[in-house]
């Protein structure tokens, strides 16, 4: 009688399981969870801690006309951004206006409300050869930005072929005096020269963090095109980290470029998630038709939404540096 009942509760065991794994898969590498048979895990909403926000740095790779007119490209991008409450775009290369708001135009055809701020062409100059801009895309719902305070790096001695482009940012949702607030550097170093430049970072940073505004959340993100050993005096500064460390944010897994670099007793606010977002798996996606939206995967961390880590903290002061 006892081996009957267990090879009927077997048999219902097996059948319950059969009926789950017909109608769901498990999903994600970082995080596992359960998303319907049919259902886009890409699509559906981050899964992260409630009270949290996602900022991210993606090159595009030649983000222009001939991208923007291939639909299924970006349709991907636009599955993409929509992970994230603020992404740091670089190499935008176009000489019409109208590309961020066309994309736009995608990425918020599923309801959302994204917006963008965005630089100028650079490097200046008429022999300038590839000029590209910098932007951010937020998330009207979640983020707000102060665009008076939208600026790019002041470089007279020209020491950097595309100066960052710095924007301030505050988390919606909190009581204004209480919501994180942070100031974004949107890096872009040139391949041939980037051991040179990122030599220079450390000043950006310094120059930044103190440009009157108080702010002591400063993180500099974007294609740095070296490894995070390879930062030079900007990761030498005592408390200074990166988001990701050894692992590839290229589309081939190949090398290192993106990044984000934050100071850890500053910006208490980073909840210490971070990743790549490898679209090519979460797409099921072959490389050749990964590359076609980009030869570099989007890098993110996770940050909570209030000022000093907690409801009613006091914003830390900026840090000492030598």
């Amino acid at each position: 009688m006892r081996r009957t009942l267990a090879l009927l509760a077997l048999a219902a065991l097996g059948y319950l399981g059969w009926q789950f794994f017909q109608k769901y898969d498990i999903a994600g590498w970082d995080a596992l969870r359960v998303v319907p048979r049919g259902a886009s895990s890409a699509d559906s909403p981050a899964v992260r801690p409630a009270a949290t926000i996602r900022i991210a740095t993606f090159n595009i790779q030649v983000f222009g006309t001939a991208k923007l007119n291939k639909p299924h490209v970006v349709e991907y991008l636009a599955r993409i951004v929509r992970q994230f409450d603020v992404v740091a775009i670089q190499e935008i290369r176009s000489r019409d206006q109208d590309i961020l708001p066309r994309f736009l135009e995608v990425v918020n055809a599923t309801g959302r409300k994204y917006d963008y701020v965005i630089g100028p062409r650079l490097p200046r100059g008429p022999n300038a050869s590839n000029p590209e801009q910098y932007a951010f895309l937020f998330d009207q719902e979640t983020i707000e930005v102060d665009r008076s305070q939208l600026y790019t790096i002041d470089d007279p001695d020209d020491l950097l072929v595309r100066e960052p482009l710095v924007a301030w940012f505050r988390v919606r949702g909190p009581p204004p005096d209480q919501a994180f607030t942070f100031t974004l550097v949107n890096v872009h170093t040139d391949p041939d020269i980037a051991e040179y430049e990122v030599r220079h970072l450390a000043q950006v940073y310094r120059v930044v963090l103190n440009d009157g505004r108080g702010e002591d959340d400063v993180i500099l993100l974007g294609d740095f095109n070296v490894d995070d050993q390879r930062l030079g005096p900007l990761r030498a500064i005592p408390g200074m980290e990166c988001a990701v460390v050894g692992v590839p944010t290229n589309t081939r897994g190949t090398a290192q470029y993106d990044n984000l670099v934050f100071h850890r007793q500053a910006t208490v606010e980073f909840t210490g998630r971070a990743g790549v977002w490898d679209f090519m798996r979460e797409f099921n996606l072959t490389l050749e038709q990964a590359l076609e939206i980009s030869d570099h995967l989007p890098v993110w961390a996770e940050f909570t939404v209030w000022e000093g880590g907690r409801p009613g903290a006091v914003a830390a002061r900026s840090p000492t540096l030598r």
